[in-house]
């Protein structure tokens, strides 16, 4: 455990007491933040507590949360750099500053993930028989295997491109995988350089018969370069992997078609620049300059590694089905209210009319409870008309299926469908045709703003009047990730928030001023205003004062400076951030009150939660769920909505809830003051939050 903790400690975070002249030290940086936690994600895989294969997901997590960050965040600074942009960030810095700093730690981060892989992971793996090999590491019985793989499945579909007179270099697709090589004629002793790129249609790793033991295909398509390259030499061949800018740039005041517009830009995604080349370390140095050259980069952007190139393929080993390095399965249950409407003793609507409905996934079931809740909106009878947000949507959403279905019924269905949706741009582009074909109205929010709220309106006909009953959630309406993230639902059918929610959809998908809700706490024009006369009537009661916020990220500098002032003031804020955090923790006279902590584990901490212990009428303790973290996008850029719960029983909820996460004895990273993140105990202590929150969920369940 040792090695992570200085890693912490001595090379990675950044004292903000030396940052450059002009640097603002009261704000972290955004970008370095990230950084930081998915320093904390690598971390995770060093946890002995955690059983070996989920450790191994860990280090997976890190490299696809790493490309993702280089296809955006990085792409979009280096575009910045191109263009001379100096405008600084909150903190001081100009955008070459943040970007050499991002290469720097990066690099370092990179190459302490191998360390956990092969110095830590590797050595365990082996311990129980499981290992990834290299060619000359396998006995003849295993070449032959994978020699007539090659030859009857992998042969036929590769494509080796050339490069020579007649042959441009080839374009490199984004995160592709890839082999340089370098063929020699031994008549002419003319050398040529060629790639080939490994199908996306296999494994990434072939695993040998009767046997733990797994080959990568790379290893295997270089063993058997002489078929695609017959009375050749091969002078040198090694895996590498380009990186390119995959953000869409879509301005949708002036696209006459925003379908239209998303498409075009999807195709054009694949030619993003180039950002990042990742190669061994064995590759050759004129190979190297070869590749950034044709590839448009510099030497800084290449990233050298001692292990396989494209460390996400490790997910394939963490997926094996070996319970003994698993996690043991925590089944969703249904939530104890909802067991009448499973058996088909009641509908889930007469469940909320009784009494509100709180639901807390992926402890509870999404399929039994906010799939149930359309699926029945749309074969009811009595229901009037479903109006919904999509955000991230599956391949084969159950949701959007329901919503189709209840449009061919005859009912008035409409869909605020947010096409920017980032990497999930494509799949909402086919769910938006089937669902106009289907004569679902679609929209696709406001222009200027991205549709991040979760909310589903449906109007029912009851006996003794028409009523509106609302979810609005913390997740997305996706039933995979509703499997891994950690989220709230809310079922209701008040009047005020069902109200609100029918303004909500009307400012979305009609053409109005944004209405003055009666309780949601909405963005872009009010959020920001009211958690900020929130955290200000907390500083207010002094000592007294207590503010408590469960988030993704916060960056707001509004935001921040108003928990400073509410901190100098004395009250106590304590903040659970799970990714990006630009505010201060501890600092004397600044943020002494403020103690911020992130919690990792089995499930990805999702859920928004904000309570304030004096609410804003009758100082009595407000709760509030929903979509929004407190960032400068979330804010300004998109549509939010917080919902309070009212209900004694939900706010007791919400504060067990924070209780687990808040105890000294989960298992934590906290912030320091001097900016590092320092981890409190290990799984292997039976300090997990989640864990302890899941067995009192099962000993819970009516709500």
């Amino acid at each position: 455990m040792t090695s992570w903790r200085n890693f912490f400690r001595r090379r990675f975070a950044t004292n903000p007491v030396t940052y450059a002249s002009g640097i603002d030290a009261r704000i972290i940086n955004r970008e370095l933040s990230w950084l930081d936690f998915n320093a904390r994600v690598l971390a995770m895989a060093s946890d002995t507590g955690i059983p070996l294969l989920e450790r191994c997901r860990f280090i997976s997590i890190f490299s696809s949360n790493l490309d993702e960050f280089f296809q955006i965040r990085v792409a979009a600074l280096k575009g910045q750099v191109e263009g001379d942009v100096r405008t600084v960030t909150p903190d001081g810095r100009n955008p070459l500053q943040q970007l050499n700093e991002i290469r720097s730690i990066a690099r370092q981060l990179v190459h302490h993930q191998e360390h956990v892989w092969l110095d830590e992971l590797v050595p365990e793996l082996a311990r129980h028989a499981i290992s990834t090999a290299s060619w000359r590491d396998i006995d003849d019985a295993g070449r032959t295997y994978l020699r007539d793989i090659f030859e009857s499945r992998v042969f036929p579909v590769l494509t080796p491109l050339a490069v020579d007179p007649a042959h441009p270099f080839p374009y490199i697709s984004n995160l592709a995988l890839s082999l340089a090589i370098v063929v020699r004629d031994p008549k002419s002793g003319e050398e040529r350089f060629a790639r080939v790129k490994m199908p996306q249609t296999f494994p990434r790793f072939f695993q040998l018969p009767d046997s733990l033991t797994f080959v990568s295909i790379e290893e295997v398509v270089s063993a058997n370069l002489p078929r695609l390259f017959p009375g050749m030499e091969i002078v040198q061949c090694h895996a590498f992997r380009v990186t390119r800018n995959a953000d869409l740039s879509v301005d949708d005041e002036d696209a006459e078609d925003l379908l239209v517009a998303i498409e075009m830009e999807l195709r054009r995604r694949r030619f993003g620049k180039a950002v990042r080349l990742e190669v061994p370390e064995a590759m050759s140095a004129d190979l190297v300059a070869l590749l950034v050259e044709e590839l448009e980069l510099e030497p800084e952007d290449v990233v050298r590694q001692r292990t396989f190139i494209d460390l996400t393929a490790v997910n394939q080993l963490a997926n094996l089905n070996i319970a003994a390095l698993r996690h043991a399965p925590w089944p969703p249950l249904t939530a104890g209210r909802l067991l009448a409407v499973e058996d088909g003793e009641r509908s889930i609507f007469s469940v909320i009319r009784e009494r509100q409905l709180l639901v807390h996934h992926p402890h509870e079931s999404f399929s039994s409870s906010v799939e149930t809740f359309v699926q029945q909106a749309a074969t009811d009878p009595q229901v009037q008309s479903i109006k919904m947000t999509l955000y991230r949507t599956t391949g084969d959403s159950a949701i959007a299926k329901h919503l189709i279905h209840a449009a061919e019924l005859g009912k008035q269905v409409a869909v605020v469908l947010e096409l920017k949706a980032r990497f999930d741009e494509a799949r909402n582009v086919t769910w938006a045709k089937e669902l106009e074909y289907a004569g679902v109205h679609v929209t696709y929010g406001i222009v200027g703003l991205k549709t991040h709220s979760k909310c589903v309106l449906v109007v029912r006909n009851d006996p003794d009047k028409m009523r509106r009953y609302v979810h609005i959630g913390t997740g997305n309406y996706n039933s995979s990730t509703a499997r891994l993230y950690e989220d709230i639902g809310f079922f209701t059918c008040e009047d005020e928030i069902g109200s609100d929610a029918a303004e909500l959809f009307n400012f979305l998908t009609g053409y109005a001023q944004e209405p003055a809700y009666k309780v949601l706490l909405v963005a872009p024009r009010q959020l920001r205003d009211r958690i900020i006369a929130l955290i200000d009537k907390e500083a207010t009661f002094g000592d007294a004062g207590r503010v408590t916020i469960k988030i993704n990220s916060i960056s707001d500098p509004a935001v921040i400076e108003a928990l400073y002032r509410a901190s100098g003031a004395g009250a106590k804020i304590q903040l659970v951030v799970r990714g990006i955090c630009c505010i201060r923790a501890g600092v004397p006279g600044m943020s002494e009150n403020i103690e911020v902590r992130s919690i990792l584990g089995r499930y990805l901490e999702h859920s928004r939660i904000y309570r304030f212990e004096h609410g804003l009428e009758n100082d009595e303790p407000l709760h509030l769920i929903g979509s929004a973290d407190m960032m400068g996008r979330n804010l300004d850029g998109r549509v939010e909505a917080l919902a309070p719960l009212t209900h004694p029983k939900h706010r007791m909820w919400l504060d067990k809830v924070l209780g687990f996460l808040l105890d000294d004895t989960s298992t934590h990273f906290l912030l320091n003051s001097d900016n590092h993140w320092t981890r409190m105990g290990s799984m292997a202590d039976s300090g997990d939050a989640q864990k302890k929150l899941h067995e009192w969920v099962v000993a819970t369940q009516v709500r």
